[in-house]
């Protein structure tokens, strides 16, 4: 039986985030982060975000500021928002 990779989510006072299972960010500003983990794609939204803590070795992620909403994408890369607008138009 294959072990499934450790994935964890710690959440206090929707200020402080601990995250393990991370594999890669994707884009991060003040109000938003995203984020590939081993259970899927992750987006981050809120006010005043900072990474304040990443190791991706071990696939840790810790973000401080006010977070309003968590949510695992199916369809997105935490690459960005799918294809860009000059993709598209030269198909």
């Amino acid at each position: 039986m294959e072990k499934q990779a450790k994935n964890k989510m710690i959440l206090t006072d929707r200020k402080h985030l601990v995250l393990e299972g991370v594999q890669q960010v994707g884009s991060f500003d003040e109000k938003a982060i995203s984020l590939d983990t081993n259970l899927g794609f992750l987006q981050l939204k809120g006010e005043d975000l900072h990474i304040t803590h990443l190791n991706l070795d071990e696939g840790n992620l810790i973000v401080e500021g006010f977070i309003s909403s968590i949510e695992f994408l199916e369809v997105r890369s935490a690459k960005g928002k799918g294809k860009g607008v000059l993709s598209r138009l030269l198909k």
